[in-house]
């Protein structure tokens, strides 16, 4: 996945030196933020804020409130890099809920281990699936929220996962877990696939997956997609079971009852803007359409283009 890092300076300083430092791995977008257009960005939600106090021409105290008081960056953390070595100054900065406080001169990897340090406890704590590492349902309605409020166009894709409880009472807990992590791996392969930063892969729990693309090749992504789990999926299964191609589980009076193997289900919302006014309406939208890919036999998806 992705972060995005707003860098809040007004000449290009620090994040050259960060550019430069992260090159090489993909995962960290470092995007730069004049002072006087913050407010202009505050509908985004970045990953981390850092702010270089040296390269300001707006009063830092003013920054740090603007971000505070925005709804959706409350608990966004902040890392200030500052020259001033006054420990006055440090407090007051502190005592604006600023989590890191760095001083100049800082030397550029333990500052770049510090970011990393600072992103990985973030996800740990902040809705992330311990299964699968995605976003969980928090993230998700606000990423979701983001995009509405900015009039986006984008599709929404709703995965779901067909005869995994079948699956789960056969095979057990365990087992189901390992499709999960399978299946969060395929979606995510195939959605960062061309590395589109604005792409956003989530967990919503349990066999229900969901993603946000830009990208106007969604409906290859699906194929993709179910092209690769209908492969890697019998690899889950005993040979008996792939020969027989079902799976043979006894119901509470104890008759077998005859359940297809694992397949997937995506339900796609095209996002035009005007479409929607809030998650609500996506949400039934999705639930709909999905719904028309479930009663599919096997792998398939359905697209909901309707733009009224």
């Amino acid at each position: 996945m992705i972060h995005e890092i707003f860098v809040v300076e007004d000449e290009e300083d620090v994040i050259k030196s960060l550019k430069n430092n992260f090159k090489d791995n993909k995962d960290y977008y470092f995007r730069h933020i004049l002072s006087n257009k913050l407010k202009d960005h505050l509908l985004d939600i970045p990953t981390l804020f850092i702010i270089n106090e040296d390269k300001l021409n707006i009063d830092i105290t003013n920054i740090l409130k603007t971000i505070r008081n925005n709804e959706d960056n409350i608990i966004t953390p902040i890392m200030v890099i500052t020259s001033n070595q006054d420990i006055e100054h440090e407090k007051e900065i502190l005592q604006n809920e600023i989590e890191y406080y760095i001083k100049k001169p800082a030397d550029d990897e333990c500052v770049c281990l510090m970011i990393k340090n600072i992103i990985r406890l973030l996800y740990i704590n902040r809705g992330i699936s311990p299964l699968t590492k995605l976003p969980g349902n928090v993230p998700i309605q606000s990423e979701l929220r983001k995009r509405l409020l900015k009039k986006q166009e984008f599709a929404v894709l709703y995965f779901d996962l067909d005869n995994f409880k079948a699956y789960n009472d056969t095979y057990g807990f365990l087992g189901g877990d390992e499709i999960i992590k399978q299946t969060a791996r395929i979606i995510l392969k195939n959605v960062n696939s061309d590395e589109n930063i604005h792409n956003f892969v989530g967990h919503i729990g349990g066999d229900d997956f969901v993603a946000f693309v830009t990208n106007e090749n969604y409906e290859e992504m699906c194929q993709n997609i179910i092209i690769e789990f209908d492969k890697k999926i019998v690899d889950y299964f005993t040979d008996e079971d792939k020969e027989r191609g079902y799976l043979e589980v006894p119901n509470r009076k104890g008759i077998i009852e005859e359940f297809p193997l694992v397949s997937i289900s995506i339900g796609v919302v095209e996002v035009s803007k005007g479409r929607f006014h809030n998650v609500l309406e996506i949400g039934e939208v999705g639930a709909q359409v999905k719904h028309l890919a479930k009663v599919t036999p096997g792998s398939a998806y359905a697209i909901n283009r309707r733009k009224d």
